[in-house]
């Protein structure tokens, strides 16, 4: 049976791409395969709890499903899109009402227990945090600020006293160096 899953794999960007547009079942068992550990991590190191973060990660996944349709690879790599949205769901969801009332009430023991988990995920797996070392200060800064500790652009831009169009100038920048480094890589 291993034998049956090392061809599909092996399948390139396109070809999953194609079997996702096509509605192919068995291409969504194979991204998963091919993406879930390393999404997880993202949205790990976001939400800071191994439950939550799978019920996140199956979320996503199911909105990957649903909204394939929407991917325009013009725009931007598979990883990408689904990345954003792995991250778009976990900052939803630590944002939501129920998860915060959960946090409040959760004892001193499984607080402790989550603090030192929490550094488990390391961005550097997926060489995005090499990446991000490149930036310039200011630039590090908000991408450290949105993408890893989940915090809008105004949330930025009030917590750190800095105008809201600076954060959005910074953050603009920041991407489209990103997006060079990652088309370097590809």
């Amino acid at each position: 049976m291993a034998n049956q899953q090392q061809p599909i794999l092996k399948l390139s960007e396109e070809e999953l791409v194609a079997r996702l547009r096509a509605r192919d079942t068995s291409a969504m068992s194979v991204l998963y395969d091919m993406y879930s550990a390393t999404l997880y991590g993202v949205v790990l190191q976001i939400v800071k709890i191994e439950e939550t973060a799978e019920d996140v990660l199956q979320e996503a996944f199911v909105k990957i499903w649903n909204s394939f349709e929407s991917y325009d690879t013009s725009k931007g790599r598979l990883f990408t899109w689904m990345i954003n949205i792995c991250r778009n769901q976990a900052i939803d969801t630590i944002r939501s009402k129920q998860h915060r009332v959960n946090n409040k009430t959760e004892d001193i023991e499984t607080g402790a227990r989550l603090a030192f988990s929490a550094d488990d995920f390391k961005p550097e797996h997926i060489g995005v945090r090499d990446m991000v070392e490149n930036l310039n200060p200011e630039q590090k800064q908000v991408i450290d600020l949105m993408y890893f500790k989940g915090l809008s652009q105004s949330e930025i831009a009030e917590a750190y006293n800095i105008p809201l169009g600076t954060v959005k100038t910074r953050a603009r920048s920041a991407v489209k160096l990103l997006s060079r480094f990652f088309k370097g890589r590809a």
